[in-house]
């Protein structure tokens, strides 16, 4: 993630207001990236969450403000909790469609790919190697699956 990408995405969260008090420690918009970048790469506690931005520092230190550290999962939890779900949505979806927009204008197009295992599609418990997979790739410029 370069500063250019960044700064575009820090641009669409700055706007969401800070439920917090004047007195904590982690930038909100510093939070919904590292949230946002752990949950791509399969987060899924916030727990898990933290394990990625504690793992990823170095990196997330290029692009973030992680000065007092990365933040727990208990700030992870608070701080999502108490933010209002319509605005961060609203936030998120004009994020999403400036990326869509930026592609458009690029000539690139945009390939949706969504994958899944089938429950109880192998042999044995203990092997699991013939399990069943399912990938669809979705062309959106031609709406074709």
């Amino acid at each position: 993630m370069d500063a250019q990408a960044t700064g575009g995405f820090l641009r669409f969260f700055d706007e969401l207001p800070d439920p917090r008090a004047a007195n904590h420690v982690h930038r909100l918009v510093d939070l919904f990236a590292i949230a946002i970048c752990a949950v791509i790469c399969g987060a899924d506690s916030w727990v898990d969450v933290a394990m990625f931005a504690q793992s990823k520092r170095a990196w997330l230190s290029t692009f973030l403000d992680l000065a007092h550290g990365v933040p727990s999962h208990d700030t992870f939890g608070r701080v999502f909790a108490r933010i209002d779900p319509e605005a961060f949505e609203r936030c998120f979806s004009n994020w999403m469609a400036s990326l869509k927009d930026q592609h458009q204008q690029q000539g690139t197009r945009l390939i949706a790919i969504d994958g899944k295992s089938i429950r109880r599609s192998f042999e044995h418990g203990w092997d699991k190697s013939g399990m069943t997979h399912l990938v669809s790739a979705f062309a959106e410029a031609n709406r074709l699956v």
